[in-house]
């Protein structure tokens, strides 16, 4: 810790980054970096555009939720049911999914179309939908984005949001911990810390950025080329460090209750979805994810059963019934978050007008471990709603879940013809 380079490393790393250059053969050495301008942009609050992404890590009963009819007068099924006094805010789907196998091990492609181990030689690694947005777009609020999840379950913690750089997005594992980060403010002693870590940060970032600079100068066009791709991870830094600073000594809004308790995530669900809205209403964000079933635990609605075990149910009935109740609780959560944002208003419309919902799973059967065919709902975002789009499950006609995130991007403000494995953009009304 007493050389210069072991310094400036430890003070990158409080920034949750890793700027150590890149190995340059033609200089046969290696440095640390980063610092330039970032533009301050203030939050838009009413009339901007929001998203809000929401994933199952072991998938949905698909016969008890798909309808048999495509179209507006699709038939209510099982799991459907808690939706039907809003389906007219709601475009359900069938036939969406990014091509790709592993069972549990590739529900983490949900929100990306790209495996994890796939994703090494990608310009964007498996980048999630909602970072890449939030990448464009999240310098206008304090929060760039916030990915709510668990530490726990199988394969470890939440999987659903995941960087450029292929770094998985720690959770907001609680509702108590989400409360705080969007009502609670630093104590002056922490304020004052905080500044005197940011001046730091900068000052590194600054000095590191000359080292930088000046091999710039002296490289060969193949060592160039991984500069520019390190710069690219400066630029990231960047942009946190002056959002921290931006927002340092601004205050939160006030809050509307009490700090609530962390109990589980069964009971818990109903307040991570009125904080998210919260976050919304207050433009603290206007991008959020959320994880079901990390830790989500069948025994708190009365079934003294594994969620994982459950979901391999072997066709076996009263397995299934198991898995229906915990799916229709989950569904039913979600119904109440879509009348909930559309009772809230944004300026001359709703909540829900401004905001694009996306509802589903990266995995289609936990059954049988396969990835096609995924549950999708998409809600709000002033799109034209009360349908069934039931999409060609294979041959030319098939359309990847991306080019429905391409469009999503898209509505959002975000620049983009492609993301992911999209082959185009889906072109919702």
């Amino acid at each position: 810790m007493n050389s210069p380079m072991n310094r400036r490393r430890f003070i990158l790393k409080s920034l949750g980054a890793s700027l150590a250059l890149p190995s340059l053969p033609s200089l046969l050495m290696s440095a640390t970096g980063g610092n330039s301008a970032v533009q301050a942009a203030k939050g838009a609050g009413a009339g901007a555009r929001r998203f809000v992404a929401i994933g199952n890590l072991l998938g949905y009963q698909t016969k008890h939720f798909f309808p048999e009819t495509p179209g507006a007068a699709y038939e209510q099924t099982t799991l459907l049911k808690p939706l039907w006094d809003v389906r007219k805010e709601l475009t359900l789907f069938r036939g969406l999914d990014h091509g790709v196998k592993g069972g549990h091990f590739a529900v983490h492609s949900f929100l990306s179309g790209v495996l994890n181990s796939e994703a090494q030689n990608r310009p964007l690694g498996n980048v999630s939908i909602d970072q890449f947005m939030a990448d464009e777009i999240g310098h206008e609020t304090r929060f760039p984005s916030l990915t709510v999840g668990s530490e726990g379950g199988i394969h470890g913690g939440c999987q659903i949001a995941w960087t450029k750089s292929g770094v998985r997005v720690p959770p907001i594992t609680g509702p108590a911990e989400l409360f705080d980060r969007l009502f609670v403010g630093d104590s002056r002693e922490r304020q004052e810390s905080r500044g005197q870590e940011h001046r730091l940060q900068a000052s590194v970032l600054d000095s590191v950025l000359e080292d930088a600079n000046r091999l710039a100068r002296n490289v060969n066009r193949e060592d160039k080329a991984k500069l520019d791709e390190y710069f690219t991870s400066v630029r990231d830094v960047e942009k946190r460090l002056e959002l921290r600073r931006r927002w340092a000594n601004l205050p939160k809004p006030a809050a509307p209750f009490e700090r609530p308790v962390n109990r589980s995530k069964v009971r818990d669900l109903p307040m991570l979805y009125e904080l998210i809205a919260l976050a919304l209403q207050t433009d603290s964000t206007r991008i959020a994810t959320l994880e079901i079933g990390g830790d989500f635990l069948p025994q708190d609605l009365g079934i003294d059963k594994s969620y994982h075990g459950l979901s391999h149910h072997g066709n076996d009935e009263a397995a299934i019934k198991h898995l229906i109740a915990l799916e229709t609780y989950q569904i039913e959560e979600f119904g109440k978050f879509v009348a909930r944002l559309a009772k809230m208003q944004d300026g001359e419309r709703s909540l829900l007008g401004a905001t694009t919902v996306l509802f589903g799973s990266g995995i289609g059967d936990a059954n049988t471990h396969k990835n096609s065919d995924l549950p999708v709902i998409l809600a709000g975002g002033g799109y034209r709603h009360g349908e069934f789009k039931k999409i060609p499950a294979a041959g030319p006609n098939k359309v990847p879940l991306c080019n429905l995130y391409v469009d999503i991007a898209q509505k959002m403000g975000v620049e983009t013809e492609t993301f992911g494995s999209s082959t185009g953009r889906f072109g919702l009304a």
